[in-house]
């Protein structure tokens, strides 16, 4: 959890606001099929639907007030990787910041998986 501190109080964000924003600032991305999880009894990855997208994102708080968000991902086929991983870092850290007000140091996009042609 985030404490804000301004003049009128402070105010705290839970994690569950920024697991929401990263996951929709990605799913909304050109090229992104959706939100992955690694299964830990088989090993294998799982597309996961729009109202569990926040089980694919990891939020950790740094100790200067910023945070660094972990996301998985599964791309649709033939899509520039590397573009669309700057697009999805670009619009997560835009959207976190501009909700929240709370910096963003890091964004680190995971490929888990394409679709198949």
């Amino acid at each position: 959890m985030v404490k804000l501190e301004t003049e009128l109080g402070s105010v705290r964000i839970a994690s569950d606001v920024f697991t929401y924003l990263t996951g929709d600032a990605a799913t909304n991305c050109f090229g992104v099929k959706g939100m992955a999880v690694r299964s830990v009894t088989d090993g294998l990855v799982h597309l996961l639907r729009r109202e569990s997208m926040g089980k694919g994102v990891l939020v950790t708080y740094n100790a200067d007030g910023t945070i660094s968000i972990e996301l998985h991902i599964v791309v649709d086929c033939g899509v520039n990787i590397p573009v669309i991983c700057q697009s999805i870092q670009s619009e997560v850290r835009y959207k976190v910041t501009h909700a929240t007000g709370v910096q963003v140091e890091r964004v680190d996009v995971f490929v888990d998986s394409m679709t198949i042609c």
